[in-house]
């Protein structure tokens, strides 16, 4: 059966390298399902997980936004950042969340309520790839 060479990469580096059967991930126009020869594209990314399938075995990863450039058998992610499971601070990205909730309910005019958004859907998106 054919693969796809899959490269995710962030500002710090190579986080995976490796062959899959599939690539699903969210992009900003929705979801995304790439197979081995789709149709080259590139999409922004969302804030949320890739599943990344071989066999009867899915891995995870969790992307805070970032590109996908797909190609028919190669697909690359450029995300700002990307964690693996085990990777993952769950305690950290715990008080990320209630730190975000905090200032989301606060009713102060110098808060950046897009920015705490933002951190909330983060935090969010890793707890869940953590468990």
């Amino acid at each position: 059966m054919k693969t796809l060479t899959v490269s995710v990469v962030t500002p710090d580096g190579p986080v995976l390298e490796d062959s899959f059967d599939m690539v699903s991930c969210k992009a900003e126009n929705g979801e995304l399902g790439i197979l081995p020869g789709h149709i080259p594209m590139v999409a922004p990314l969302t804030i949320s997980s890739v599943r990344l399938k071989l066999e009867n075995d899915t891995k995870n990863l969790a992307v805070s936004g970032g590109f996908l450039e797909v190609r028919p058998d190669e697909v690359t992610i450029l995300a700002q950042t990307a964690e693996k499971p085990a990777d993952i601070d769950v305690e950290r990205a715990q008080e990320a969340k209630q730190r975000a909730e905090r200032r989301l309910q606060s009713k102060q005019d110098d808060i950046d309520f897009q920015r705490a958004e933002l951190a909330l859907n983060r935090a969010m998106n890793r707890l869940d790839i953590a468990r």
